[in-house]
């Protein structure tokens, strides 16, 4: 900087250089966050395809916490990576044997593990099957595979949120007849090296969905169904579809009975767990009854709730307002 510099330009660069140094301790700009978009922002926007080109997507995954990092499993095209919010995709499964995915999971306690549970589960007559679970843990750079080989197709699959080598796997089976092997609910507790099946309604079914209490790993429902595929056409539902719920972790199961649970023929079911950590004084009373019913205005058997639960808030609404 050259010594003839005016008085008035030394005082103009000291008071930027002071701006800069003061706008850099933390805490002193506050980062915007959600609540901050003013209301209505975006409701003049529409929905706009951010790829990758491909065929069906049957599993979409992202990292809590990181909004630019994703994966994507196709139907029949592997898995694809994002790490900038879904502007650019890049393949990270083409080296594998196979290219159908059913379900992608994220172990919650550490992201570089990914789960990949092969085979579409979104059935025709003319899906791909896969070859059983794979796993990451360098965030899909590379891939492991870790057996259920004869799976066929995987539903679902549900990772423990403190330890990232226990995860529990719903392998749907091939199908095509009745399966003994590596069909059912299953669960690893080292990563994959092993596997206990915990869960098998019978030859004819498989396990579809789990999901677990987000505040009580130990707390699990299932969901089995019954399912043929010939190559003239499909039968889903029959004896052996049904809903289960386990308070142990996955040691032992009960099956869930009811209009809503199990006393008609049932197909395909999909299960969601609400923010229970929220409602966890009430905890007993959404997963410790068996008895379920239909919600009013629902004509499909599938969906289902706790008649006890109703009851419940129905006496509390009453004595909040007397």
């Amino acid at each position: 900087m050259s010594s003839s510099m005016g008085p008035a330009v030394r005082r103009s660069s000291l008071l930027a250089l002071v701006v800069i140094a003061v706008s850099s301790v933390p805490g002193v700009v506050r980062a915007q966050s959600v609540t901050d978009v003013p209301e209505g922002l975006f409701d003049a926007s529409d929905y706009r395809h951010i790829g990758p080109v491909g065929n069906r997507v049957s599993a979409v995954v992202g990292v809590p916490g990181d909004a630019n990092v994703y994966y994507f499993g196709a139907a029949s095209g592997g898995i694809f990576k994002s790490e900038d919010g879904g502007h650019g995709w890049r393949p990270i499964f083409d080296d594998q044997d196979v290219q159908s995915i059913g379900a992608l999971a994220i172990a919650p306690s550490d992201p570089n593990v990914v789960w990949a549970g092969t085979g579409e589960a979104f059935i025709r007559s003319n899906v791909s099957i896969g070859n059983g679970v794979y796993r990451s843990t360098d965030a899909g750079e590379t891939w492991t595979h870790v057996g259920l080989e004869e799976s066929g197709r995987v539903g679902r699959i549900v990772v423990h949120p403190r330890d990232p080598d226990v995860a529990w796997v719903a392998a749907a089976g091939h199908m095509y007849g009745p399966q003994e092997n590596h069909r059912g609910l299953f669960r690893t507790v080292d990563g994959g090296n092993t596997w206990e099946r915990i869960l098998f309604s019978g030859p004819n079914s498989g396990a579809i969905d789990i999901v677990m209490d987000p505040s009580n790993p130990r707390i699990l429902f299932a969901a089995t169904w019954q399912m043929q595929i010939w190559t003239w056409g499909r039968e889903s539902g029959g004896p052996e579809s049904g809903l289960w719920t386990s308070r142990d972790g996955g040691d032992t199961w009960t099956r869930l009975e009811g209009r809503g649970g199990g006393a008609r023929r049932r197909g395909r079911s999909a299960l969601h767990v609400h923010g229970v950590q929220q409602v966890s004084r009430r905890r007993r009373h959404v997963f410790g009854d068996q008895r379920w019913r239909q919600p009013r205005h629902v004509d499909r058997p599938a969906a289902a709730r706790s008649h006890d639960h109703r009851q419940r808030r129905r006496r509390q609404d009453l004595d909040q307002s007397g």
